[in-house]
Order: structure tokens, then sequence, then C-alpha cells
């Protein structure tokens, strides 16, 4: 996997990471640091800010300076700590609630240029035919060669019907292509779902947000509509890159029992000590009742799989590890990103704030999130013949200056349960044949596994994966899921 891939982010999203953090938005409070403020190095500062007043070449203002410095002094810290500026903190306000301006994908630096990791769906670079594994090495007549990740991004977001034209690299290619790109206000439908046979539903969540739990229940409530006696449910958290804390909270507490144990947090501060719990008042975002009254009581016993893969993060991974751990779901597909650190939003003015690590997440049986994430309970890959780029997708561990997970130091090497060298010699013959894959279509591979799996019928699992305790190529799942007693 490479090593070059540095941050990502969603063209549109701004700062927000596209491993998008499950965040809580809280004011600045004054808090006691309890050590004294460190004279000497303060004192160096203000005489660099002085010396670049006097000395460089061009008169630089005093805001822009400082500015710079508290954003360089908060993204030291780790991946998802970042200071927000006006548009920034704008922006991350307006995606939350499930809506933003820009092209719809997400991306990582390689080798200098722009690399698309994954488009979202439905979004306008979706729509426009954009893939994984795309180098972006123009925008318009500006080469990408010598920006940073942060200024390609920012040139690539703009107004709401405007034009972008991008030159693409793509593997099998012979000739760069010039793809044109109107920008959108995209507005993510969370939810998504459908009856796929008689007897078996399948909902999508591809991203936590403000209106998640809601549209969930309603998506259910419809289901059951269409099909009272259900046999089982996916549910399809692929490639879902997080979102909001309260979001994930409700769709685990859609399924689990009343009043039991999420995920809890634990940090610096007493702030971030905490447990969250599969009741109201920890998921309803606005007065009045809950959201999820409405479920049918079959809901919390049906045969459940959860679908997760290498785009799964934060949010997505707190709803897996909470359904694995009370084995109240089989969790299968691949290894999820290992994004389980919390980013509390701490305002400090009236349109600027910072996005700020302030705890790790755990499972409720107590295992960290952090840089490891959720290996499924059934390993299957992508495709019937391989694992797709999922074995080549960036994780949490690879990211530099990672958060490290403090029970399970042996996932702060990257640890990796896809033989990666074997998979990158597959992937380029493969990824030829291979159209865009769908979710919850026919050709949809995983999901046929899940479906195996409810029937109690044998399921494929991965060639690519390296486990310690060997397993069969081939299992016949003839449990039912249960809950934790």
């Amino acid at each position: 996997m490479s090593s070059k891939l540095k941050n990502f982010s969603l063209i549109g999203l701004g700062l927000i990471a596209g491993i998008a953090g499950s965040m809580q938005f809280d004011a600045l409070a004054q808090k006691n640091v309890g050590s004294p403020l460190p004279i000497e190095e303060l004192r160096q500062l203000a005489d660099v800010f002085g010396l670049i007043k006097s000395d460089y070449v061009e008169v630089v203002e005093d805001k822009k300076l400082l500015t710079e410095a508290i954003s360089g002094m908060v993204a030291s810290l780790d991946p998802h700590s970042d200071y927000l500026d006006k548009k920034a903190f704008k922006e991350l306000r307006e995606s939350t609630q499930g809506k933003f301006v820009g092209l719809g994908i997400e991306v990582g630096m390689e080798d200098g240029y722009v690399k698309v990791i994954a488009p979202i769906e439905d979004s306008p670079a979706y729509k426009a035919g954009l893939k994984a594994g795309d180098l972006i090495t123009r925008l318009d007549t500006t080469p990408v060669k010598g920006l940073t990740l942060d200024e390609a991004v920012k040139r690539m977001r703009g107004e709401p019907n405007t034009k972008i034209t991008l030159t693409v690299a793509r593997k099998d290619e012979d000739k760069p292509l010039l793809i044109t790109i109107t920008r959108q206000e995209i507005k993510v439908q969370s939810v998504k779902g459908k009856i796929i046979e008689p007897g078996y539903g399948w909902v999508r969540v591809s991203q936590f947000q403000e209106p998640t739990v809601e549209d969930l229940s309603k998506k259910i409530t419809a289901l059951y509509a269409m099909e009272p006696n259900m046999k089982g449910l996916v549910l399809d958290l692929r490639n879902d890159p997080g979102g909001v804390l309260p979001g994930a909270i409700g769709v685990s507490a859609a399924f689990l029992p009343k009043d039991v144990a999420v995920v809890s947090t634990n940090g610096q501060i007493a702030d971030s000590k905490a447990t969250y719990l599969a009741r109201k008042d920890f998921y309803a975002t606005r007065v009045g009742g809950d959201p999820l009254a409405r479920l049918p009581e079959a809901v919390k016993k049906v045969k459940m799989v959860v679908l997760v893969n290498s785009g799964s993060a934060s949010a997505s991974e707190i709803v897996a590890g909470a359904l694995q751990d009370y084995k109240r779901a089989t969790v299968m597909g691949m290894q999820t990103f290992g994004k389980g650190s919390v980013q509390t939003i701490r305002q400090i003015s009236a349109d600027t704030a910072v996005k700020l690590t302030t705890a790790r997440y755990y499972t409720p049986n107590g295992r960290s999130i952090q840089a490891r994430g959720i290996v499924p309970d059934l390993l299957v890959d992508e495709y019937a013949d391989g694992d797709g780029m999922n074995g080549m997708r960036v994780r949490e561990a690879d990211l530099q200056k990672h958060l490290s997970n403090d029970k399970d130091k042996e996932a702060d090497a990257g640890a990796n349960i896809v033989d990666e060298l074997e998979e990158q010699k597959r992937i380029s013959a493969l990824e030829k044949k291979r159209k865009p894959l769908e979710y919850g279509s026919k050709e949809d591979f995983q999901l046929a596994q899940a479906l195996n799996h409810l029937k109690g019928q044998p399921v494929q699992l991965s060639k690519s994966a390296k486990i310690e305790n060997k397993k069969e190529t081939t299992i016949n799942s003839n449990e039912t899921n249960g809950e934790k007693k």
C-alpha cells in the first residue's frame, strides 16, 4: 500500500476529512491548562514573527502570519485536527446537514498529483465518470504538480453551476482524459433501501448526518410494510466515511436492546470520558419524540449482516463494532479504515473554530478502533475474483502522525489483513474488465454472499486475506444471530 497518500479531503467539504470524523460541536471553554506557559518558546515565536515582519522579501499581514501559525500548530497533532477558517467552518456545518457544494470526490495526494480515492455516489464526479485510482494532473490549465492538497482542493471547489475541466491520467489509457464537471450543491441521500428478494431487505447508510436516524427509521418501516415477514436484513456501510456521533448511536440503537452501551470514549479531560447508550437522549438531535419509536419490533431480532470495507470509517466502525460485540449481526467484507478518534469542534470566534482530536473510541467490549478498525467475522472480497481496490486503499495506520492504538500496538504498523503485494499483481489486470460497482445491484458480489449467509448457504471467503487461523474457502452458515447476554 502506498505511503505517499498523506491526507484526504472531500471536494466541497473543505477541511473535513474524507474519512469524516464522528464529530461533536462545543463552544470553546476557558480551561486551566494545569502548567505555566513556556515563556522561552513563546519568546522565540515572537522573535520569528518580528523577523518575518522586518526582513521578509514582501510585506506580510499580521493576520495571515497568526492564522497560519495556529493552523500549523493544530495540523501538526494528527491527520484529523484542523483550524477551520470562516469558509471551512461554514462548509463543515452544512455538510453535517447533508449538503455541500463541490464535485463529490474523496482524494489524496500521490507523487505530486491528486489521486481519486472514490467518487461519492450520485455526485457530479460520479456521473462524469471519474474512477477510483484516477490521477488528476491539471485543474483547468493549472498543473497540479507543485500544489499542496489543500490548494488543489480549493481550486476544485467553487460556486454552484460553474465548470472545471480535469486532466486525468488513468491506468490502461494511452492518452490523458479531459473531463469537464459542473460544480453542484450536493445533497447526499444518506439512507437507501429496498427488498432485494422476497423475505430479505437491504439498507444502505452512505454517510452519518443529522437526518440519518429519522431517515433510517422511515426506510426500515417502509420495507417492513412491503415485507412484514422479513427473514433477513443487510445493513450496508461500505465506503461510509462517518459523520456525526448521534447518527452512529441511533443506527446502532435501531437494532440493539434499549439502554445498552454503544460506544465509549476516553481522553485527557473529564468531558472526553463518556459512555453512550442506545437511548433517545443520546441520538435524538431534535426536540420531540423518539425517531426510532415507529420501528417494528421485529427489527430487533431479524437476522442481520453488516457489510463493511476499507472505506468504512469512524461512525460506521462504531456501528459495526457495537453490533459485532453484542453478536447482533455478522460483520462481513474487508477490514475497515481504523478511524477511531473523536473530533470536537471548539468555536473560537463567531465564524472560526478548531477541530481537535479529544478522545479515542472503544467498542462495548473495550476494543480500541483507532488505527486497527473492525475485522469482519467473515472476510469476503469485493468481487468473486478478488478484492478490487480495497487492498490498495490507505488506512488510518498509514497516515503520517496518526494517533496510536492504546490497546493494540501492532495496529500502528499499518496492520492490514489483505496480502497487498499479491493484490497489486492482480488488480491492474482485473480492473480493465470491471464496470463500476453499484451497491445493491445484481452484480454486487458481497451482497450476494451476505444473502447466502442469511439463508444458511455457503459463503465464498476472501482469497487474498492473511488470517492467523486458517479457514476453509467456504463455510456453511447455519448459526443464527443472537444478542449478548
